[in-house]
């Protein structure tokens, strides 16, 4: 049994949350919390496997809660998000900085056409939240954060890099974006699969805490260097000549669209070895095949390390694949494209 603790100041999300629990015989309830007070008493008395969490409370809320907690016994935290409103949905990702594992929508009522999914999708994540080993983690100054000097290979210039990342990615992204110098001679692609609804939100998150240049990629758009392109919602993402953005309708892939295999793959024909692909956390085996393409004609293939994915599921399939030339975390992953990036620099000077 997945023991859960739920912390929602409203009574009718409690309620709502405690009846989708019930129904899974895999997850039990064992407390529930009104505010962020009661879920750090709650948590040292129950020991829960994982702690849903709202963000918005009374006194001090989810954010603070969630560092708290992550200082003090620290608990994989999944945030339920009760709108897809752009700042709301930004605000929410913020407590992934605090050491939160994943943000989810809040299930509609029983009576929603959507109910059965959204369902199905907090319960997935519940277990596989209570799968991570966290650590006891303090709030840094990002300014400490800085880089590790990685020597790129010996190669062409670098047209373009593509990312792909699925859970636990909004973080390690966010690491990576933080930590590249804003004038990177090229462009960097990424599909990271989220909720639907949530894209702008996690855009606007993710440019507001990285400083890096972010939108959301537009079909037949020239790519600029220096600027991040994030897959759209419900199309797959990309790449021609030129470079440009491609979007396409075409079938999902393992359910998944966008999904990393079609940016990959396209990165692999159209640009070889001028093009770096980098797969970061998630479950699955998305763009792991893709990979191996990509390695096969020459790009630079990179893959997160298990140390600090949150789930080591694409990454490692990539490896197994003997698609993936580099291991690394995201900060040496940062400090590798910011050598490719020189590289490129020195070589049209």
């Amino acid at each position: 049994m997945i023991k859960v603790l739920i912390v929602d100041d409203s009574l009718v999300v409690q309620e709502l949350l405690n009846h989708i629990f019930a129904t899974d015989p895999q997850i039990q309830v064992v407390g529930i919390a009104n505010n962020g007070l009661e879920a750090l008493e709650a948590v040292k008395k129950q020991r829960p496997d994982v702690v849903t969490m709202d963000v918005h409370m009374p006194g001090i809320d989810g954010f603070e809660t969630t560092r708290r907690l992550m200082e003090i016994q620290p608990t994989p935290i999944v945030i339920v998000s009760g709108s897809s409103s752009a700042s709301e949905v930004a605000f929410s990702f913020e407590a992934l900085e605090a050491g939160a594992l994943a943000v989810v929508p809040r299930p509609p009522g029983p009576g929603h056409p959507g109910y059965a999914a959204a369902v199905r999708e907090l319960t997935q994540t519940i277990k596989l939240m209570s799968e991570v080993k966290v650590i006891t983690r303090r709030v840094r100054d990002k300014k400490t954060l800085s880089p590790l000097v990685t020597k790129p290979p010996v190669q062409g210039n670098i047209k373009l890099a593509v990312i792909g990342a699925s859970t636990g990615g909004p973080p390690a992204l966010q690491q990576i974006l933080a930590a590249l110098p804003k004038n990177m001679p090229f462009p960097l692609l990424i599909v990271q699969h989220i909720s639907k609804g949530f894209t702008i939100g996690f855009k606007e998150w993710l440019a507001a805490s990285s400083k890096f240049p972010l939108k959301i990629a537009e079909h037949g758009e020239y790519l600029r260097a220096g600027m991040g392109y994030i897959a759209p919602e419900g199309h797959h993402l990309e790449v021609d000549f030129g470079p440009r953005a491609v979007l396409t309708d075409r079938e999902p892939e393992f359910g998944l669209r966008p999904s990393i295999n079609y940016l990959f793959l396209s990165a692999a024909r159209k640009f070889g070895s001028q093009a770096v692909g980098v797969l970061l956390t998630g479950m699955g085996n998305d763009g792991a095949r893709a990979m191996l393409e990509m390695h096969k004609r020459g790009a630079v293939t990179i893959a997160q390390d298990k140390t600090s994915s949150v789930v080591f599921g694409m990454a490692s399939e990539a490896i197994k694949l003997n698609a993936v030339s580099r291991v690394m975390p995201p900060l040496e992953i940062a400090a590798f494209l910011t050598g490719l990036a020189e590289r490129n620099r020195r070589s049209n000077q």
